[in-house]
């Protein structure tokens, strides 16, 4: 898997065309969220100083069973510390995001981010433990999402490239209490909200290739979160983006075509838990967890009115592997961006 990505990364510039972003705001990132990594908006760059940059942002992401995967997983009684081993079989889930992001320059290096996810989340899956065969189970819900507070800062500025090191915090602001329709605590994996405070670390490189029709950038993150008061722990997640922005015609510089791959991988999770009646209460792997995700993003930017910017993508999956489990299908992004100079430079 590893060789195939690497392949993947070094044909790149064959295979995908870019968006500059935003001159006069050139600069990309990563949407915050785990059902949205696309590379979007100016949410990664450290603004000018006094510049307040926001985006809204709606995702929808829905989750579907690989060829080859069966669906059946383990699962996860946090009220009971218990994890059940075969215990369903998955069917789909569905996450529509909304996302506010502001991003402000405090100076021209060093930037404050706020990201609030808003979630509506969906899913179905099967028991046939129940006296009915193939007993239909359904939850859903609908809240505000972990909350993410990061301070950035331009490590290597100039006028054709940049460096920016990010490093935030996850506030346990989502809910993670949610009860399934049939009774009983939905499961982790469900939840809007992961139950305890995560630590979020982020580089962005970025370089203007031929200034102001080309640029290449770079993006990677790596989230950890703790163990929460139920003894679950969600596994890290690592992210890499990599892709190239252009203005395919010099006259007319508003309008910006993209391409870009992204690389997702998530850690087992773990909890504290038995596995049977009767054995002992340890921290153990959970079943089914975990997974690797490649995928192409192509899109379009369109820059209006000075202070203005909109933008689609499209996220094609190239390759999942998610333990015989839900993996992340075609999802779409659309957002806009709004500018606005508070103070300091005009």
């Amino acid at each position: 898997m590893l060789k195939f990505f690497n392949q993947r990364v070094m044909s790149l510039g064959a295979v995908v065309l870019g968006l500059a972003l935003g001159w006069p705001a050139p600069s990309l990132a990563s949407c915050g969220a785990v059902s949205c990594f696309v590379t979007i908006g100016s949410q990664q760059q450290v603004p000018q100083q006094g510049l307040l940059t926001t985006n809204f942002i709606y995702s929808y992401t829905p989750m579907t069973l690989p060829r080859g995967s069966s669906g059946h997983i383990a699962e996860v009684k946090q009220d009971t510390r218990r994890i059940v081993p075969n215990h369903h079989r998955e069917l789909s889930t569905v996450t529509n995001s909304y996302t506010f992001d502001a991003n402000y320059g405090i100076t021209d290096r060093l930037g404050l981010q706020l990201t609030v996810p808003y979630l509506t989340r969906n899913h179905e899956h099967h028991h046939w433990h129940h006296d009915a065969d193939e007993a239909l189970g359904q939850f859903n819900d609908k809240g505000i999402g972990d909350v993410r507070v990061t301070a950035k800062y331009n490590v290597l500025p100039s006028l054709r490239s940049m460096l920016v090191a990010g490093l935030g915090v996850e506030l346990p602001t989502g809910d993670n209490t949610q009860i399934e329709r049939q009774g009983g605590l939905m499961e982790p994996s469900g939840q809007l909200g992961r139950g305890q405070a995560g630590l979020i670390g982020s580089l962005y490189q970025a370089y203007e290739l031929i200034p102001h029709r080309l640029n290449q950038f770079t993006y990677v993150s790596y989230r950890h979160t703790f163990r929460n008061n139920d003894g679950y722990q969600y596994g890290d997640e690592y992210i890499l983006n990599a892709g190239l922005n252009v203005v395919p015609v010099e006259t007319l510089p508003w309008l910006t075509v993209t391409g870009q791959l992204n690389y997702r991988y998530m850690a087992h999770d773990s909890m504290v838990a038995s596995q049977e009646t009767g054995s002992r209460i340890v921290n153990r792997a959970v079943p089914n967890s975990g997974s690797s995700w490649l995928g192409a993003a192509p899109g379009v930017l369109v820059s209006f009115a000075d202070t203005w910017q909109a933008y689609f993508y499209s996220q094609v999956p190239l390759m999942r592997d998610a333990n015989n489990n839900l993996a992340q299908g075609m999802s779409y992004t659309f957002g806009v961006t709004k500018f606005f100079q508070l103070s300091g430079k005009s």
